[in-house]
């Protein structure tokens, strides 16, 4: 385990023999367990407060089910969730995707199978976060270069030329220390 990762998890499962057994595999794994909970407020309230790497999720759990919960720490603070049920249904499966879970197991779960879903879990977080940062970039991107088109054209409704109002924006950036997104939003806000 020492060329690996080690990762901090929270066990979910209101069975307290599946709990253990859960905990002494990922342990044997070389992981730390921060947290065990018998029900789906205590998984919440244990993610919260401990901002674990990954999550051990039963499906089927009293006060809040597993479906729920993913639901809940996804909108809220996402990580990765590996659901556990003894349960195959196709139904539960795509309930379970729909929440943003990383990675589904049947029980009972043996170590061969909990290893490499915990790393496939992880990895497919990390890609998904990724996307995600890279989605927000090119947005913040389309957005910037909205502004500068539309300041430009306002300068060019005054008289200059679309290469003129460019060149008005970039040196008003370099006096003001700003980028050229940040001067034509100050412009656009003059004009309201």
């Amino acid at each position: 385990m020492s060329d690996r990762t080690r990762y901090r998890i929270v066990i979910a499962d209101d069975e307290g023999v599946i709990r253990l057994g859960l905990r002494t595999m990922v342990r044997a794994l070389g992981h730390t367990v921060v947290g065990t909970a018998r029900n789906g407020v205590e998984a919440v309230n244990l993610v919260r407060q401990l901002s674990p790497d990954l999550l051990l999720l039963d499906i089927k759990m009293p006060k809040m089910d597993g479906i729920a919960v993913a639901e809940k720490l996804s909108a809220e603070m996402p990580l990765p969730i590996v659901m556990l049920t003894a349960f195959s249904e196709q139904s539960l499966v795509a309930q379970a995707a729909a929440a943003a879970v990383m990675g589904y197991l049947v029980k009972p779960v043996d170590e061969t199978k909990l290893a490499p879903m915990l790393e496939l879990a992880i990895a497919r977080f990390a890609e998904r976060k990724a996307a995600q940062k890279q989605a927000e970039t090119l947005t913040a991107k389309l957005s910037a270069r909205d502004s500068i088109e539309r300041a430009k054209k306002i300068l060019m409704a005054r008289g200059l030329t679309e290469r003129e109002a460019y060149h008005q924006l970039q040196a008003t950036a370099r006096a003001e220390r700003k980028s050229i997104a940040a001067v034509a939003e100050d412009l656009l806000l003059e004009i309201g």
